[in-house]
């Protein structure tokens, strides 16, 4: 009697994974993984209310609240961009960075995170030239962290802000996001894939909603591990043949200060991946063209081309400020409670 209880008996349900403890505060943006397709369709549409917002409301919605900017690695664009978003939305900002405070002496980011909380910062935005700082950041401060690019790891408002620019000029009129919005549309990034925290942020969004990234460049700037974290990511080594393919071309710049020692003969990557005005009519007349700064005139890209027709290089700027708008506000009025 036993034993045929026991063989019909169904077996036990396998236990669920337990969700990641990062980010332990649901309003940080560690990784554009953090975020949900929904998630990232909301921050769009909510980009697109603050933008047209009247100045006076939308100075109401973090007034008064504290946000610290903290640089260890110089920007023009993604600093002055935060800044101005949090200020546009009321916020009290403060700037410290690695040349003008005492981690030039040697004080750990541990120790500088928890001095800013001290201080009564709310939420802290960082640069860092480690892949991994931020999510340490969160753990040991449990503030909203926002991710302004970790080392080689991720840039998510980066891929935040080059979707919106996209969907403006494929998908006009599309206020969110869904798993095909992009569908049939290629997506091609050429240059220093290895280094960049933007291209990996790029690879794990833009397939998320439809589209098909093609990388380009030399094997020693793109290795063939780069195309395996997931599916819609090709490689494509010629330049002309990707571009022939690609609705969206978005060049990177080498990133001299991480080759550490690695051998790139310029005059041959300029032959090779260069775009320049002749190869974009030949080859892509009608693609958009991207940049995330700061351009190299010359080298990646000519100077024809960043000023030309096809480019989108400033409206990624302006589109910059309207994302971390959206992605502050997130930061500081998502509570604990909020998350499933």
């Amino acid at each position: 009697m036993n034993s045929a209880i026991s063989t019909t008996r169904r077996p036990r349900s396998t236990p669920a994974v337990p969700a990641s403890p990062f980010p332990y505060h649901p309003g940080s943006l560690l990784s554009i993984l953090d975020l949900s397709v929904e998630d990232v369709g909301r921050l769009l549409i909510r980009a697109t209310e603050l933008e047209s917002e009247d100045a006076i409301v939308r100075d109401r919605i973090l007034a008064k609240r504290r946000i610290a900017l903290l640089f260890y690695e110089s920007s023009t664009r993604t600093r002055t961009s935060f800044e101005l978003a949090c200020k546009a939305l009321g916020a009290d900002t403060t700037l410290v960075s690695n040349l003008s405070s005492s981690i030039e002496k040697g004080e750990s980011l541990k120790d500088t995170g928890l001095t800013l909380r001290a201080l009564g910062a709310e939420a802290i935005i960082l640069r860092h030239n480690s892949s991994g700082a931020a999510w340490l950041l969160e753990e040991s401060t449990r503030l909203p962290v926002i991710n302004a690019g970790d080392g080689m790891h991720e840039h998510p408002t980066q891929a935040l802000l080059d979707l919106r620019t996209i969907l403006a000029h494929l998908r006009p009129g599309v206020a969110g996001v869904a798993p095909d919005t992009l569908a049939g549309v290629t997506v091609m990034i050429t240059g220093d894939i290895l280094h960049s925290r933007v291209a990996r942020s790029n690879m794990l969004l833009l397939p998320r909603a439809g589209a098909r990234v093609l990388l380009c460049g030399p094997k020693e700037l793109l290795p063939e591990q780069a195309a395996r974290p997931g599916t819609g990511i090709e490689i494509e080594r010629d330049f002309d043949a990707a571009l022939k393919q690609s609705e969206v071309v978005m060049m990177l710049r080498i990133q001299a200060e991480r080759l550490a020692g690695l051998q790139l003969d310029l005059d041959e990557y300029k032959a090779n991946y260069q775009l320049t005005g002749q190869r974009l009519a030949a080859h892509a007349p009608k693609a958009i063209v991207l940049h995330p700064g700061p351009i190299i005139r010359g080298l990646e890209i000519t100077a024809g081309v960043a000023d030309g027709a096809q480019s989108a290089i400033l409206e990624q700027v302006t589109n910059g400020l309207a994302i971390r708008m959206a992605v502050m506000e997130r930061a500081l009025t998502t509570d604990r409670g909020d998350r499933a």
